[in-house]
This record gives structure tokens, C-alpha cells and sequence, in this order.
């Protein structure tokens, strides 16, 4: 038991993880699958008809051998023409995507200029540059502002998240200024905010309007909002070119499932054709946060502050007994527990309305 100690601090503190088999019965209002894709069985049918057409329905190498196939180039440009980019790359994951990013991006005579926020695997990626890395208070763009003022750095990157994850709060408009002042990259993790915001629910660059210009770029992960599984980097044609040729999880590692790539692609489709209908849905959601429990949703995470360990597990037990899940959220991953719920379209509305009916007298 060579980690006993550390394992019974844990659980001493309330702060135990363990993984349980998702029991299909229950209803999830936990997950990130935003707009209920993920049990789309249309979307399911169209991949298996469309990649049964192919020789192959596996990679098999990595993209720099000869991994990378027709199913891959047509979803990313695809993403490229629906997000106004010119050019994009389609990984493992969104983990990946931070990484290959943050890794590949910051080197020695840079300064990265991150958000305290941000998620872990670009903190995780921050200990493995050379360059230096300045974290600033979330969302203060004043802060910001300074610390990009006093910096004696030939190449500044900044990045930030479009909606947060555990806060479920929106990046500042103010930072796609600030980042053109200063000259300096912006990397836009769109993992929460692509598929649930903006005119055609492509994220908050569109959200905000804002013209891609060379210094943008913006990540996402496939695994959330578009029902699948991966991550994707769309950027300025020299900025792919160089991650293809300095990004380690791109270049060592195994090319994205054809599937879960084919499958996010007609998740991609369903979203345009069915944009202004979804839009509705979600203001719908939000309008009912608000109404009930006295919360402004950016996007569809509710995260309602209990601040206790153990209260927010019992919350979740409580829920779970009536055979509906939400997030009991604990540090260090957050600085205050807070039940995570997610206002799903995937789940009735009745349903929804109940549980934010339940949560509020907790």
C-alpha cells in the first residue's frame, strides 16, 4: 500500500475520486454534452453508412506517416470554413490541443501570459516550457494590461478560455483588443463555449463578432458539445505548419479515430442546419437558470457555490437517489465546492425544471 497515507488524507478531506460505470438510466445533468448529441442516433447511423464506404476505419499511423486521411482534411476544413480560419489540424483530444499548443508555442525568449483559470492541461503544459510563463487574476484585463505593458518579450502569447469551465463565466471582449495592441498571439480555448454560443454556436469569436485575424487561434475539443470524441487547433496556415512540425502530441502521436472524426464532422452539420433552433433552446435554458435560482448563464454551466466538501456530495447522493446526476465539484479543482449542473438540452424540460426547483432550497 504504497500510497495509503496520501489515500486516506484525501477521503479525509472529502476530496476522493472514484469512477463509477455511467448507469444509462439516470438522468445526466452532468455532463458536457451541451446540446444531448451524444445520443443522437441519426448522427451515429450517417458515420457508420459514410465510413463503411472506406478501405479502412482506423488510422493506423501517426499523421506525419501516413496516418492522416481524407475523413481528417474534410472535418478540418470543414471547422476552417465554419469558423472563418484558414487553416486547422485535428487531434486525440483537447488535453492534447492545449498541450501541443502551450509546448510548441512558448519558447525560450517568450512570455506566455495565462489565465488563473485556465484549464489543467494548459497549466500542465506551462511546467514543460522555456519561455516565461506570467499567470494573471481571471478575467482582469487591467492586470493583464499591465503585466503585457512591463514585458520586455520579443513574442507574447496569451490564453484564455471562451467559458470557463467550473465558473461558466465568459472571457472579456477587451482581451481580443488588448491582444492586437500589444502584438501579441491569443489562444481562445473554445472546449466549453464552441457549439453553445454565438449566432451560429461556433464559440465566442463569433460571439463577439470579431474578425480572425493572423495572431488568433482557437482550440476545442470534440468530446463536449459535438458528441464525439478529439480536439482540434484552427489557426493561421504558418502557425499549423509549424505546430505539424514542433507539436509532440501531433507528431508522435497516433492520428484522431476516424470515427469519432467522421462523427463530430455530422455533428458539425447538424449544428449549422440546425443553428437558430438550438439558439433557442439555450436562451429557453437559461431563462429558466435565471428565473429559479437567481443565476446569469453565459453559456449552459450552472455552477451553484455550497462550499463544503461534504455537503456537495450529499447534495449529489440525494439527487442521484432520485435517479438524476449532477457534478459535486471539490478542490483543488475549484477554490469552493459547488454542485456543477449543466442545463443539457439533451434532458426534458419538466426534469430540468425540478431539479433547479430541488437545488434551490438546498
Amino acid at each position: 500500500m504504497y500510497y495509503k497515507r496520501e489515500l486516506d488524507a484525501l477521503k479525509h478531506a472529502g476530496r476522493f475520486r472514484e469512477r463509477e460505470c455511467f448507469d444509462e438510466n439516470i438522468v445526466d445533468l452532468a455532463s458536457n454534452d451541451y446540446l444531448g448529441l451524444a445520443h443522437n442516433s441519426s448522427l451515429l447511423s450517417l458515420t457508420c453508412k459514410e465510413l463503411l464506404r472506406y478501405d479502412n476505419h482506423a488510422p493506423k499511423a501517426s499523421m506525419l506517416v501516413n496516418g492522416y486521411h481524407k475523413i481528417h482534411q474534410n472535418f478540418e476544413q470543414a471547422l476552417c470554413k465554419a469558423n472563418g480560419f484558414e487553416s486547422g489540424v485535428v487531434l486525440g483530444s483537447g488535453f492534447n490541443a492545449n498541450i501541443a499548443l502551450i509546448e510548441a508555442l512558448v519558447r525560450k525568449k517568450d512570455t506566455l501570459f495565462i489565465d488563473e483559470k485556465y484549464h489543467a492541461s494548459g497549466q500542465l503544459a506551462t511546467q514543460n516550457v522555456s519561455g516565461e510563463v506570467i499567470f494573471f487574476s481571471h478575467n482582469d484585463t487591467k492586470e493583464l494590461r499591465e503585466k503585457l505593458l512591463t514585458c520586455k518579450s520579443q513574442r507574447k502569447i496569451v490564453a484564455v478560455e471562451g467559458i470557463y469551465s467550473m465558473d461558466g463565466d465568459l472571457m472579456k471582449r477587451e482581451i481580443f483588443a488588448l491582444t492586437e495592441e500589444f502584438d501579441a498571439l491569443l489562444i481562445v480555448d473554445e472546449a466549453h463555449s464552441s457549439g453553445v454560443v454565438g449566432e451560429k454556436l461556433m464559440g465566442v469569436y463569433e460571439y463577439f463578432d470579431i474578425a480572425i485575424k493572423p495572431n488568433h487561434i482557437k482550440m476545442g475539443t470534440l468530446g463536449k458539445a459535438y458528441g464525439s470524441f478529439g480536439g482540434y487547433i484552427l489557426a493561421s496556415e504558418h502557425i499549423i505548419e509549424y505546430l505539424l512540425n514542433r507539436a509532440k502530441p501531433i507528431i508522435y502521436a497516433t492520428a484522431p479515430s476516424l470515427f469519432d472524426t467522421l462523427l463530430a464532422h455530422k455533428a458539425l452539420e447538424h449544428i449549422l442546419a440546425n443553428h437558430k433552433a438550438l439558439h433557442v433552446r439555450i436562451q429557453e435554458r437559461q431563462k429558466m437558470v435565471q428565473d429559479i435560482l437567481g443565476l446569469e448563464c453565459d453559456g449552459l454551466i450552472v455552477p451553484i457555490t455550497i462550499g463544503d466538501n461534504k455537503k456537495v456530495k450529499e447534495i449529489q447522493k440525494e439527487l442521484l437517489e432520485e435517479g438524476i446526476l449532477v457534478g459535486a465539484i471539490r478542490q483543488p479543482t475549484v477554490e469552493r465546492a459547488i454542485i456543477r449542473l449543466i442545463a443539457r438540452l439533451g434532458v426534458d424540460e419538466k426534469i430540468f425544471e425540478r431539479v433547479l426547483r430541488q437545488l434551490k432550497i438546498k
